[in-house]
């Protein structure tokens, strides 16, 4: 019967661990929740060398200044890194067209151009 009226004192820190055993718990699932629903991920591919090879001969066609086309190159290529860097953010698993021997993968070039061709065009602007 002694357990049954026990004083304040002492029932203050058994709530506490009680409240701290319960707060526990209930950020382990929250924690297990988070790391097995990660995203599904997808495997797309881009035409790396192609696209590369068409700015390179647009490039050529355009007879500019050598420092100008090393220039515009060296931009180019910087976009196209940081572009098919940020494809890879959101679950994708970006792969090299010419290095994928076999398999249907979704073919994003059309996507890696546009995002470069913004990049190029935001690098431009002021």
């Amino acid at each position: 019967m002694d357990r049954l009226n026990l004083p304040l004192r002492q029932l203050g820190p058994k709530l506490l661990a009680v409240a701290v055993i319960v707060a526990a718990l209930l950020w382990g699932a929250w924690l297990t929740q988070q790391v097995t629903s990660s995203p599904k991920q997808r495997i797309v591919t881009v035409r790396l060398a192609e696209t590369i090879g068409t700015f390179v001969e647009e490039a050529a066609r355009a007879n500019g200044d050598p420092a100008v086309v090393q220039a515009a190159s060296l931009s180019y290529l910087k976009a196209a890194e940081s572009a098919v860097a940020e494809m890879g953010r959101d679950g994708r698993v970006v792969l090299v067209a010419e290095a994928v021997l076999a398999g249907a993968a979704e073919d994003a070039t059309p996507e890696l151009e546009r995002r470069i061709a913004d990049k190029l065009a935001a690098e431009k602007q002021p």
